[in-house]
């Protein structure tokens, strides 16, 4: 805790006192590992993805801006079943494919999230385990990732799973492999999907952009600060 100076009303002299100490989030109180989405959370990959959904659009024929609206957060073959449901299974995975490619060879502009050096160097310092759940497969995870500049400890794809968010299944298992019962694990989001994910496996959720979530972010660096607070 730190000391203010402040003067005394009674005398006019100053005097030092105990300067207040801003309170740790209970809901960060009992976690014990920490599971990060990858796409607009641990990698700022906004432009990307949104180039690649464009250019796959237009291949496709369907309007730009309905397609970009609609998603984020979700895994491609979700999106595309939505967007384009007369398309076979079979049309959907080559269709998924042509998006992953368009994915994989646009990495201009990946680069970490604000805040994300400082709270992986928390996450270090504290010995927190940690983890990455995205709902891309891993060819893409590995790719952006490493244009990011982030090594993960490991990865829960969308290949490892086989039910994409919003269904728990990715962040169970990456409770399972870090051996935190998934009450102690806080899964950071930055979708709907992702928090319905994380709540589904029983996680608290640290949500961003303006999402509601146990705990309430606006960057990774806030995340960083509550955690280092914690005695």
């Amino acid at each position: 805790m730190g000391v203010l100076e402040t003067e005394d009303p009674r005398g006019g002299e100053t005097m030092s006192v105990p300067a207040r100490s801003e309170a740790v989030p209970g809901v960060l109180e009992g976690v014990r590992a920490v599971l990060l989405d990858m796409d607009g959370t641990l990698v700022d990959s906004d432009s990307a993805v949104e180039r690649s959904w464009r250019t796959w659009a237009v291949r496709y024929g369907l309007p730009e801006e309905e397609v970009v609206a609609g998603v984020h957060g979700y895994p491609a073959p979700t999106s595309i079943r939505r967007l384009a449901p007369w398309l076979s299974e079979e049309e959907v995975a080559d269709a998924a494919q042509v998006l992953l490619d368009l994915e994989c060879t646009d990495l201009d502009g990946v680069v970490a999230a604000q805040g994300a050096g400082e709270l992986l160097a928390v996450l270090a310092e504290r010995a927190i385990p940690w983890a990455v759940v995205t709902g891309s497969g891993a060819g893409l995870a590995k790719a952006r990732l490493a244009a990011a500049g982030v090594t993960a400890p490991f990865v829960v794809s969308l290949d490892d799973v086989a039910v994409g968010k919003p269904d728990p299944q990715g962040y169970l298992m990456a409770a399972a492999e870090l051996g935190v019962d998934p009450a102690a694990c806080l899964a950071v989001e930055d979708s709907a999907p992702g928090i319905a994910a994380g709540r589904a496996a029983g996680m608290p959720v640290a949500a961003l952009r303006g999402l509601s979530g146990e705990l309430s972010i606006t960057h990774l660096g806030e995340l960083a600060a509550h955690l280092r607070r914690i005695g």
